[in-house]
């Protein structure tokens, strides 16, 4: 049977070219609005989205459509709950871009302690007297990460089986402690607060995560501590952060991700000397992106082609969830090496 496939935005090739090789055809969106999806993904079995706003009135439009699939982590911008009501499987490349962000937030704190923003800025202006400026080393320092999941958990194992860092993890599945060789996790949020020298966050975005750290966390920081962040920009109550950072009772920021996206020209965290802001850029490298291409790409024939989904979001089928883990691993090789099926 021949399967229509929208691809709401521009992806790599590696997808692209998956998604033919399983005979699909495929239509290129014009557009992520809720009334042009409806329009587009009409005649659709599957939509693979990058930032297209999946509501529920655009799943229950598309009456074809069996699976819709995440290029990327974040499932923000669908409804997902509707889809699980409707029989509709949402998917994503869940394994695509934990080695890239986990990189990007250990090369924010290095640039925080080094203060390589301030040498950098310095010497381009010729003030040659930036260099009385010190940093500091992170060995033995104590990193705190809020959010243990598969990022958390890399950069976790990077400080400290590569920088001699003591790491404290929050993970609020477990209770009270647990050791581990790369960590020690606890369920008491505010210890891994007041313990971080630099405090990572990597939660996702939904309802029970927004402005987890308001002000009354942030009053819980050391003065001399930074706070990391390229989770998600609504886990943060930014006006807080600014009042914070501009009363300097912390040290410094480094955040990749802000609340309602990118931020505007007039934010004060774009105009502050002590705070490191990149553009939403942490998962943006050029083997990330090939892998959500192909990751997402395989979510939508695993779901048309009835085979166990490796990255399911939601549950339709309990066979999915059963198998998820053989498949995603036989899958991580069928990528790396060019096996098909």
């Amino acid at each position: 049977m021949g399967y229509k496939i929208l691809i709401t935005e521009a992806i790599a090739n590696k997808g692209i070219d998956y998604l033919k090789e399983q005979g699909y055809e495929l239509k290129m969106g014009s557009g992520i609005t809720e009334d042009i999806l409806m329009e587009e993904g009409a005649d659709c079995d599957g939509i693979l989205t990058r930032n297209g706003n999946i509501t529920e009135k655009v799943l229950s439009s598309c009456k074809k459509l069996k699976v819709v699939s995440m290029h990327g982590v974040g499932v923000d911008c669908i409804d997902v709950e509707a889809a699980t009501k409707l029989g509709i499987q949402i998917t994503n490349a869940a394994e695509s871009n934990q080695s890239s962000v986990a990189e990007y937030a250990i090369g924010l704190i290095l640039m925080l302690a080094k203060r390589s923003i301030h040498y950098n800025n310095g010497l381009k202006s010729g003030d040659l007297e930036v260099r009385k400026l010190y940093g500091s080393d992170v060995s033995g320092k104590t990193l705190g990460i809020i959010g243990m999941g598969n990022i958390g958990t890399h950069v976790a194992n990077i400080a400290t089986f590569g920088l001699n860092m003591n790491v404290i993890g929050y993970n609020r599945r477990i209770k009270g402690k647990k050791q581990t060789n790369y960590a020690l996790l606890t369920d008491d949020l505010d210890e891994v607060i007041t313990s971080a020298d630099y405090l990572s966050l990597h939660l996702p975005g939904n309802s029970s995560t927004r402005h987890i750290i308001g002000e009354r966390e942030l009053s819980l920081m050391k003065p001399s501590a930074f706070l990391i962040n390229t989770g998600r920009g609504e886990i943060i109550d930014e006006s807080a952060l600014i009042k914070i950072l501009k009363e300097h009772r912390i040290r410094g920021a480094a955040l990749d991700v802000f609340e309602g996206n990118l931020p505007k020209s007039d934010n004060p965290l774009l105009h502050m000397e002590h705070v490191i802001v990149t553009p939403h850029t942490a998962a943006f490298t050029a083997e990330a992106l090939e892998r959500m291409a192909y990751q997402s790409a395989l979510g939508i024939s695993e779901v048309l082609e009835n085979r166990p989904v490796s990255y399911p979001v939601n549950k339709i089928n309990d066979s999915f969830e059963e198998n998820k883990g053989i498949t995603a691993v036989m899958n991580y090789y069928r990528y790396e090496f060019g096996h098909k099926y």
